[in-house]
């Protein structure tokens, strides 16, 4: 009798080590870098084109595009594949920024080409978020999606937190024309990454004959039905809506209030990137965190308490460190609930639970802003904070008391 030896499969390489992983996370760090350079851009150059007022419309009207067509791009990134749309994405942005820089160098365009170039990025967005979002499942191992999203972060904060010194610098440099530049070349840089990815295809992954709106309607009736993703939906957009508004509009309440000034909210909002970095760091390396799902309720809950008792510190430096308290257990809860969706989600509806997801954050907590800085005015920032706060926690405990979403964890 002949003996077989089978050979042991090599080991998956962890995600910070992947080319592939590598190459998805330069093209998605240039794209928001390019992303943060555009607004600022735009900003800059609504402002000088016409009243504070005017240039906030125009800033504006990018959100009812990308709110409504949304779940609509969740089911685009289903049917056509989400890296074909994130190319498409990048592709339109890059030439609309490109040829914008092109007009300005030759005269001033009217604040309604600037509103015109606000909702075509819009409706960009609304493509692109759920594509990106199913991205990750289909460029690493299951196991490896915690780490992913742990990188996908820190690319985040570096994109916020160097796209706009690197946009003023444009502006500075070469004006607005300038600035958009840049922003067309950093689009343009992700492109080639992107072509150079080779795809999984996960397993029991169909493609659609039906309708946009049938297939809308298959991914929500999936999402209602399904035991850790339709509770998981509800406890992001709670978590959402508690959030947005006291680390937004209420930050600026609260440096009033107290005396710190426009440099007392930049100072809190280092405190809070510095703390969700660390989030993403720490994912990034260790990988995987155990009890996924408990782990996510229990941080939204510290969370929760944190952003109550923001309104109540005295000292800036003392709200910087609650800040970045805040912003460690935002990250950590909020890259968990990206993970899962990931990895529990069947790979045919990733798009559009992806979409939902982002509706969630994107849509319908920018809503509550206007309700919390009118309630700020009423009772002032301690009653709104500990309600914003008690919207949060209940997002926590509906994740701890729901078992399927308590119990649930990422594949080793």
């Amino acid at each position: 009798m002949t003996a077989v030896t089978t050979a042991a499969a090599p080991a998956a390489r962890p995600a910070h080590r992947d080319p592939q992983v590598l190459r998805w996370l330069g093209a998605f760090t240039a794209s928001t870098l390019g992303d943060s350079v555009y607004y600022l851009a735009l900003s800059w150059a609504a402002v000088s084109s016409g009243s504070p007022a005017q240039a906030g419309l125009v800033m504006a009207v990018s959100a009812a595009p990308r709110a409504l067509l949304l779940l609509f791009g969740g089911v685009i990134a289903d049917r056509l594949g989400p890296r074909r749309v994130v190319l498409a994405s990048d592709t339109v942005r890059c030439l609309v920024t490109l040829g914008l820089a092109a007009v300005m160098l030759v005269g001033s365009p009217g604040l309604w080409l600037l509103a015109a170039v606000a909702v075509v990025f819009g409706v960009v967005d609304a493509l692109f978020l759920p594509a990106v979002g199913a991205l990750p499942p289909r460029i690493a191992g299951h196991d490896q999606l915690a780490r992913v999203q742990g990188l996908r972060g820190l690319a985040y904060r570096s994109g916020a937190v160097l796209g706009s010194p690197l946009g003023g610098l444009a502006v500075a440099l070469g004006g607005t024309a300038g600035a958009f530049g840049v922003a067309g070349i950093l689009f343009a840089l992700s492109l080639p990454l992107l072509c150079a990815l080779r795809l999984r295809t996960p397993a029991g992954e169909a493609k659609s004959d039906g309708t946009a709106l049938s297939d809308l309607a298959d991914g929500l009736r999936y999402l209602r039905g399904h035991r850790v993703l339709g509770p998981l939906m509800i406890t992001i957009l709670l978590a959402d809506l508690g959030f947005v508004g006291p680390l937004n509009v209420g930050l600026a309440v609260l440096s009033e209030q107290r005396g710190w000034g426009a440099p007392g909210i930049g100072w809190i909002l280092a405190g809070f990137g510095t703390g969700a970095g660390g989030a993403s760091l720490l994912l990034a390396i260790r990988g995987r965190l155990p009890r996924a799902g408990a782990t996510a309720g229990g941080t939204l809950v510290l969370g929760a308490a944190a952003i109550g008792g923001l309104a109540f510190v005295p000292r800036l430096p003392l709200a910087v460190a609650v800040a970045a308290a805040i912003g460690l257990l935002a990250g950590v809860s909020g890259a968990l609930c990206s993970a899962l969706v990931q990895t529990t989600c069947d790979p045919a509806y990733l798009g559009r639970v992806t979409a939902v997801a982002s509706l969630a954050s994107l849509g319908l907590a920018p809503l509550g802003m206007p309700l919390t800085g009118a309630a700020m005015g009423l009772w002032g920032a301690g009653p709104v904070y500990v309600a914003s706060a008690a919207v949060c926690a209940l997002s926590g405990v509906y994740g701890l008391v729901v078992p399927a979403l308590r119990r649930a964890e990422l594949p080793e």
